[in-house]
């Protein structure tokens, strides 16, 4: 097993402030974001403004994360006036986590440069580009922030109840901001493996599947039974197969701007799947554990999602950084054409990752304009009957969709159903240009 190399947090400190910096500038397209992705963050923005509260003891909820919540709704009364400042606390946010990955990389054995850039390649990965790129997605940053921190105490814990108290505490703040931490487990187990088992290693473990056994055991009647947030969160063991198939194949699916659309396109599946086995079979030749840390710990992250009924790029977040990691300590390991299949990969996803902060930048900008427009028509037209709106043939109707979707208000103008998206072609008040004005039409 890799042996973790010595620890100074002072020889550290130059090449992990340089790490955050080039993902800081490396995102410089979410930094620079002027607007908003959905209707996530527009909704929210009114409930924080309207006093409202994450409701810690509603918790037959079937989302019940009040750590995500009190911290969006604090951030949002403090930065939804000013955009690219929100952006920049979810892209120092991320930036963080990158570099905890990277210090995590450290103490499995990774020398500088691999952690290093391991980190940069999850910061910059499809995956992570939406997730620092969509407010709605803070609950992915702090269950995987608590995660990494835990990590980081178990490798530095110089006793077992060190790491066991960690592994407590982490674990319910994480379940307390998402769901997907029900993976912190089976990841510690692995952590263990990668070491040797340590004894703080499986103390850890064995603390955090007491709390998510707890956990489930408080919240399975409402994730059972409780009135779900739509379709999307059915669950079926029939959905596992499709979904771990989606989260394998689109990292290098470079015109895919959302997962679930990943098997839509038959021949780019197809050669997503060939670089896919090209990496499997370079951890082969790694060595036996470096295709079984892969897999089973990509299952880990994954499986509290798998049963889902669809996938979202958010959703693999944690993939990525373990992902990242098995590739980086495998990398030295493999034959020649082993690294180039991992070279390849890494750069179709940078690349994909590079596609999405544009995709999500160029929503903001439609929303910084569509939004202030729509409010003022809406003003102006009174208590009349709904505002009917049209896209233009050559405007995202799924963009406007979204930003029309139960808005109860927008810059004090109430909206609600004040407002009916219609049909390309169909009769309208007013159409949606390209670049999000309005346009009447009568």
């Amino acid at each position: 097993m890799t042996a973790p190399l010595p620890a100074s947090r002072y020889s550290d400190a130059p090449w992990l402030l340089l790490l955050a910096i080039a993902v800081l500038l490396l995102s410089w397209p979410l930094l620079r974001n002027p607007g908003y992705f959905s209707h996530d963050e527009l909704q929210w923005a009114v409930f924080a403004a309207d006093g409202g509260t994450a409701h810690w003891r509603d918790t037959h909820a079937f989302q019940y994360r009040p750590l995500t919540f009190s911290t969006w709704m604090a951030l949002s009364r403090a930065l939804f006036a000013t955009p690219m400042r929100f952006h920049g606390v979810l892209v120092a946010w991320g930036a963080a986590n990158a570099v905890l990955l990277a210090l995590l990389g450290r103490g499995f054995g990774l020398r500088r440069w691999p952690a290093a850039l391991a980190a940069l390649g999850f910061a910059l990965s499809p995956f992570a580009a939406y997730v620092h790129g969509w407010v709605g997605c803070i609950a992915d940053l702090l269950w995987l922030f608590c995660a990494l921190l835990l990590g980081l105490a178990v490798q530095r814990a110089r006793h077992p109840w060190q790491a066991a108290l960690a592994a407590a505490v982490l674990t319910a703040a994480a379940l307390l901001a998402k769901e997907a931490a029900l993976a912190i487990p089976p990841l510690l187990w692995l952590g263990g493996w990668w070491q040797g088992r340590p004894r703080t290693w499986r103390a850890a473990w064995r603390a955090a599947a007491a709390v998510a056994a707890a956990w489930l055991a408080w919240r399975w009647d409402a994730l059972l039974h409780a009135p779900q947030a739509g379709a999307p969160y059915v669950l079926s063991a029939w959905h596992v197969p499709r979904r771990w198939l989606e989260y394998q194949l689109f990292p290098p699916l470079l015109p895919i701007f959302e997962i679930g659309n990943s098997l839509r396109r038959l021949p780019l599946a197809l050669a997503a799947a060939l670089v896919w086995l090209g990496v499997l079979a370079a951890l082969w030749r790694a060595g036996r554990r470096w295709p079984a840390l892969w897999l089973l710990g990509g299952l880990a992250t994954l499986l509290p999602v798998l049963p889902l009924a669809t996938s979202a790029n958010q959703y693999g977040y944690g993939y990525s950084a373990l992902a990242a990691l098995v590739l980086a300590g495998a990398w030295p390991h493999t034959s020649r054409a082993g690294r180039a299949a991992i070279a390849l990969l890494a750069v179709l996803a940078v690349l994909h990752g590079a596609l999405v902060m544009r995709q999500i930048r160029q929503v903001g900008r439609l929303q910084a304009v569509f939004s202030p427009a729509l409010a003022a028509a809406v003003a102006a037209r009174g208590d009349g009957p709904p505002l009917r709106l049209r896209p233009a043939a050559d405007a995202p109707e799924w963009v406007f969709r979204r930003l029309t979707h139960e808005i109860p208000r927008y810059a004090g103008v109430p909206i609600g159903g004040r407002v009916q998206l219609v049909a390309p072609g169909t009769s309208a008040d007013m159409e949606i240009t390209a670049q999000g004005r309005l346009q009447p039409l009568r």
